[in-house]
């Protein structure tokens, strides 16, 4: 698959249930994803497949996520969108 294919089912998939979260993800994929590299953008995929209730807590900061791959790929989205 084509980076740019990949990108944009990447794009459709921030596309979420939750304004909170398509706030996050949806500027984050458009400003950051090309700079990320291929283990970052396959971790930001796994961290797409999870539920939205769980995507919530993780971001609001009401739980932390026990992966540690996803618990940094949350933290890098939000060091992004608090600059």
């Amino acid at each position: 698959m084509t980076e740019i294919h990949n990108k944009a089912r990447i794009r459709w998939a921030c596309r979420r249930g939750m304004l909170e979260l398509d706030v996050l993800f949806m500027p984050f994929v458009d400003e950051a994803f090309d700079s990320l590299s291929v283990q970052q953008q396959a971790v930001l995929q796994r961290l797409l497949e999870a539920d939205d209730p769980d995507l919530f807590v993780w971001f609001m900061g009401h739980q932390e996520c026990k992966d540690p791959e996803l618990k940094q790929m949350v933290q890098l989205i939000l060091d992004r969108v608090r600059v």
